[in-house]
């Protein structure tokens, strides 16, 4: 059982200064090197951070001299990359237009963690050097075809703004982009995690919680939008930041970036109507995406609230993901 109930404090960093690039600022590609994959099998999860899959696969290990320490570092590693969410609602406008009355679904969550930090192109290289676009039981059947698709701007397997099937060394702690909802999906799976409901994005950027107080956040932070706590256009970033950045912007749990960097993929499909009781549809798959990005304009897509969703496929500059895993029930 993880000992997430009775985490430390955590202790906020130092909020870092404001860093307003121009537009036109260019960083040279610096690939980063290759992972060099320890040839124990055990050891190699703990490497390639596969912390969900080492330790949901335990049993497979427990012969394994090393199988006690390892499965321990996993449960710390766990620790310290998620926080908990408590049980709570989210409110989903079911219309394209969102505006005050419209028709909505509350569902209810249970507790479940969500990853502090949205995934970066240095975790993603390791389910890249390990093969993961091979490992053909990580993809759905129907998108085998498609496989062929997900390479960098070399033609090497990789999100589509690598080179060489490599990341920018300068952009290892920021989110990793260019990825389509299936390589979101694909990487969750191979480390032993998953991408939170669209419900569950919700209420953490909210914190709906049930209690008698009733109340919700329309940003994770407060009710304010404030730009020194997020990055959105006006914020003046007007690129990707490091993950762990703007620290007064974090949830009450400590997550951070739930409003701006990166939008992020989630594990529901996007379905809205008209408000006329049509419904609006894609000729392809839509996955629902949440949170804004540091090229938001609209200040109102910028909320804990608002919904939208794209092509299951794109893989665009501003969307990544982060990862959600259930909480382990003690054993009666």
């Amino acid at each position: 059982m993880l000992h997430l109930f009775a985490r430390k404090a955590h202790t906020k960093p130092e909020q870092s200064p404001r860093r307003r690039l121009p537009v036109t600022a260019q960083t040279a590609f610096d690939p980063a090197e290759p992972t060099q994959l320890y040839s124990d099998p055990l050891q190699r999860c703990l490497q390639l951070e596969r912390y969900g899959h080492l330790l949901a696969n335990r049993r497979k290990w427990k012969d394994h001299p090393d199988c006690h320490n390892v499965c321990s570092t996993a449960r710390e590693r766990i620790d310290e990359m998620f926080a908990i969410v408590p049980e709570g609602f989210a409110s989903l406008p079911q219309v394209i237009n969102d505006e005050p009355g419209c028709e909505e679904i509350t569902i209810e969550t249970g507790s479940f963690l969500l990853a502090r930090h949205q995934v970066t192109n240095a975790r993603f290289q390791k389910f890249v050097d390990a093969g993961g676009y091979k490992l053909l039981e990580l993809w759905p059947k129907e998108i085998w075809p498609h496989l062929i698709d997900f390479v960098d701007a070399t033609n090497h397997q990789g999100p589509r703004y690598w080179r060489g099937g490599r990341h920018c060394k300068t952009l290892a702690d920021h989110p990793v982009v260019g990825i389509c909802f299936y390589e979101a999906a694909a990487y969750a799976r191979w480390a032993g995690f998953r991408l939170p409901t669209e419900a569950e994005w919700q209420m953490a950027a909210t914190w709906r919680i049930r209690s008698a107080a009733n109340v919700l956040r329309r940003y994770p932070w407060g009710d304010s939008l404030d730009t020194y706590r997020c990055n959105i256009w006006s914020s003046g970033m007007r690129r990707t930041a490091p993950v762990h950045e703007f620290p007064d912007g974090a949830a009450p749990n400590q997550i951070l970036q739930l409003v701006g960097n990166v939008w992020e993929w989630t594990a529901c499909q996007f379905e809205v109507s008209d408000g006329e009781g049509g419904s609006v549809l894609s000729d392809m798959r839509m996955s629902a995406i949440r949170g804004g990005a540091f090229d938001t304009y609209f200040p109102l897509q910028a909320t804990g609230f608002f919904r939208t969703g794209l092509v299951s496929l794109a893989r665009e500059q501003n969307v990544g993901f982060r990862c959600a895993l259930d909480v382990r029930k003690p054993k009666p």
